[in-house]
């Protein structure tokens, strides 16, 4: 065998590996109409909006996504990043379990839901609405639940991730047995919480699950 039959040999297979190791670890695929990416780019629109006071100043119809960010002087948030959401939620049409779905901009859906939380933190002991803002998105129907898991995967905010309870209503006085959320217990003031039963967790406790939460990066995600 010549020593160039050697080279070229060798050579072809340093190719052939070469090629088999960028197929392996090489991928460069992108949907741009993929659902996660789909999902990406309302978030992206989403957060591209300035934040406002909470609740905004002026209504406005329809159903959708939201954040809510907090910049105050709260113990347990101290110097946590205001632009990072410490809560997201979504208001949806009350039919949707019955499968009616009218238009998106029918009734102020969504801005009564940002009302109700700031009914919420105008009712505890140790909040102050004038710490919080936040930012929304209308939205198609199918865009909301998969919106929301991208901004909560995101960011794992605190009153979603480990302060459980802010969104909850009144259960009724039938279903009074169930416990007081981790949320209600950190911020008592919500009349109807006050007549739960008391939290499996106690506010040290609560406190010190932020605190593990924060160090392992929650509510510091870098933007997507």
């Amino acid at each position: 065998m010549h020593a160039s039959d050697t080279v070229s040999g060798l050579f072809a297979e340093t190719v052939i590996g070469a090629n088999a190791f960028r197929t392996v670890t090489d991928i460069r695929e992108y949907n741009p109409l993929s659902i996660d990416e789909l999902g990406k780019n309302a978030v992206r629109t989403l957060l591209d909006y300035p934040s406002v006071d909470l609740p905004p100043e002026r209504s406005f119809n329809g159903i959708g996504v939201y954040t809510i960010h907090y910049h105050g002087a709260f113990l347990a948030y101290e110097g946590i990043d205001a632009s990072k959401p410490i809560y997201v939620g979504k208001a949806e049409n009350p039919g949707k379990r019955q499968g009616r779905q009218p238009s998106r901009r029918s009734s102020p859906v969504l801005y009564r839901r940002l009302s109700e939380h700031a009914q919420s933190i105008t009712s505890v002991e140790n909040l102050d609405l004038r710490d919080f803002s936040c930012r929304w998105l209308v939205l198609d129907p199918i865009w909301i639940g998969l919106t929301e898991q991208v901004l909560i995967a995101a960011y794992r905010p605190i009153w979603n991730a480990v302060v459980d309870g802010f969104g909850n209503h009144d259960p009724g006085s039938g279903r009074r047995n169930q416990r007081r959320s981790s949320w209600d217990t950190l911020h008592p003031g919500r009349k109807w919480a006050a007549r739960l039963r008391e939290s499996t967790y106690d506010i040290p406790a609560i406190c010190d699950k932020i605190e593990s939460h924060r160090q392992k990066g929650g509510v510091s995600r870098p933007p997507l």
